[in-house]
């Protein structure tokens, strides 16, 4: 991930990852940001019923190499605002590996393909969030101590990581065409102001 600190500002409106970023990207970094942490928090009520997922797909498909600003951002947002614990350790990895799934098949345009990659990954999070549980099991009791507390917290979970799934699916199907035509428009003003 690049360090905002080192990224400076080109004002011709550069979008090539190894040049500079530009006001527009900075700005479309920042309106990407603010659309994940007010959806999130807009559904908190709601468990394991979330948009941070169909919101970084979307964002990896049609805004490309800026998520690589936006995911670290979003997560350290979500320190600031939540505090740091064993879920946010959790965020380090799980929403950066989402997003590398997603530019792996970037070019795949299938509503039905992105809903079941949102629902798999949802169905997964609760086993990629159980790592740290694993680490923490291994470093008291030695690695089966590590697995028993991996296991343990993830299955305890599951029915939650059901919910999770079928909340991600079914945001995938309803929005990703109506939210990819709106999307295009964004892209298509942006390159005709350039």
């Amino acid at each position: 991930m690049l360090s905002l600190l080192q990224m400076e500002i080109n004002m011709r409106g550069s979008t090539s990852l190894h040049s500079k970023f530009s006001v527009i990207d900075i700005a479309q970094i920042g309106i990407m940001v603010a659309i994940i942490e007010v959806s999130k928090f807009a559904l908190s009520g709601m468990p394991n019923i979330e948009l941070t997922s169909f919101w970084l797909i979307m964002f990896t498909l049609f805004f490309g190499w800026r998520i690589v600003a936006v995911v670290p951002v979003f997560i350290l947002i979500e320190g600031a605002f939540y505090g740091v614990h064993l879920w946010w350790i959790m965020y380090l990895y799980a929403w950066p590996l989402l997003v590398t799934i997603v530019w792996l098949f970037k070019k795949n345009t299938s509503a039905i393909f992105w809903a079941v990659v949102s629902g798999i990954f949802g169905l997964c999070f609760g086993a990629l969030c159980s790592i740290p549980y694993f680490v923490i099991g291994a470093s008291s009791g030695g690695f089966a101590a590590g697995i028993r507390a991996a296991v343990t917290w993830w299955i305890a979970g599951i029915p939650w990581d059901f919910v999770h799934c079928f909340g991600n699916f079914v945001i995938m199907l309803v929005l990703y065409h109506p939210v990819s035509r709106a999307m295009k428009l964004v892209i298509n003003g942006r390159n005709a102001e350039e």
